[in-house]
């Protein structure tokens, strides 16, 4: 199993110290303070290889440390509103998930405003999830699936990072179009409902691909169809949920963000690092090898991608009735 450990070392070795942005050579940020990589989930799930990548990089280009911080709880809310409240002198990044496009719609109260408090600056990752089950589980394709829910009805269950996490969204989409019933085990984290799945506690999940495809390429769990509405060109051998549910697409995905007071100068500092690294080859190739695609866009594309997930999020959210009590 590729351990996040692995992927840094990986791309360390391989980028060297690449050159950054002409910006951060024009900049007195961050000179020479601690910056912290602040990750919504705990260590060893997709979210925190982004931001161990990020951060990693950073190091070596702004010669600073540039270290990771992981802040768990009510799905992103608690590191989402930390860095949101805190200094804006570019010292708190936060690597925001689709959960800044969801939790508003989830949460009866919102300890920030998500579309206020934060700027967005770049989106570093695209995933779709991977349908993943138990090896004891006698189904290998999603048609195979929706059948044994039927034939066995309230039998199946499926775990998620949380309540609220693309894994559990995409879920509650798929037992709403085919009518099967699956119960919701939520962890704490990715790493915890993969460990449970690969001990055949749980029958399924949907899963960021960075996080299971080993395990998947491994034997320990199978794969079944991934989420997105096209096949993922990183992971052809897997045909798409939509083949059978009509208009089934959900993606994940990470990007930088950082209070919204932050000085411009710093933001598009940060902007431009950002891209930068995502831009670099051996970052492209390590991410690619588990399956997320490296995308480096501006702040203002972000912004605008933010917005539409919202708008869309909104909608879904509201017919299918979750709310966190």
């Amino acid at each position: 199993m590729t351990t996040r450990r692995t992927v840094l070392k990986g791309v360390a070795a391989s980028a060297g110290l690449l050159a950054a942005p002409a910006l951060v050579r024009a900049q007195a940020y961050p000179a020479g303070q601690t910056i912290k990589v602040v990750v919504p989930f705990a260590a060893g799930g997709t979210t925190d290889i982004t931001g161990r990548i990020l951060a990693d990089r950073w190091t070596q280009m702004w010669n600073t440390s540039v270290v990771v911080e992981n802040v768990t709880g009510a799905q992103g809310n608690v590191a989402l509103d930390r860095v949101a409240k805190s200094t804006p002198n570019g010292a708190n990044i936060v690597i925001c998930t689709p959960a800044v496009t969801t939790n508003q719609f989830l949460y009866p109260k919102m300890p920030f405003d998500p579309e206020k408090d934060l700027a967005y600056l770049s989106q570093t990752v695209r995933i779709p999830n991977l349908l993943v089950v138990r090896n004891g589980l006698p189904v290998k394709t999603v048609p195979e699936l929706i059948a044994y829910g039927k034939e066995n009805k309230g039998k199946l269950n499926y775990g998620s990072p949380g309540v609220g996490s693309s894994g559990h969204l995409s879920a509650e989409i798929f037992k709403r179009a085919t009518g099967i019933e699956m119960a919701h085990v939520p962890y704490r984290g990715s790493a915890l409902a993969l460990n449970d799945l690969v001990a055949g506690n749980i029958d399924l999940i949907f899963e960021n691909i960075p996080s299971c495809i080993n395990l998947v390429r491994g034997g320990q769990i199978r794969g079944v169809a991934v989420t997105s509405a096209k096949q993922h060109p990183l992971s052809p051998e897997f045909p798409t949920v939509g083949a059978t549910v009509p208009d089934f697409d959900v993606s994940a995905f990470f990007g930088v963000a950082v209070p919204s007071g932050t000085p411009p100068e710093i933001r598009k500092f940060i902007e431009e690092s950002a891209v930068a690294v995502a831009k670099e080859e051996p970052v492209r190739k390590r991410l690619a090898e588990l399956s997320a695609e490296a995308i480096g866009s501006n702040a203002q594309e972000f912004s605008a991608y933010i917005v539409s997930e919202r708008q869309r999020w909104g909608r879904i959210i509201k017919d299918l009735g979750i709310r966190m009590e």
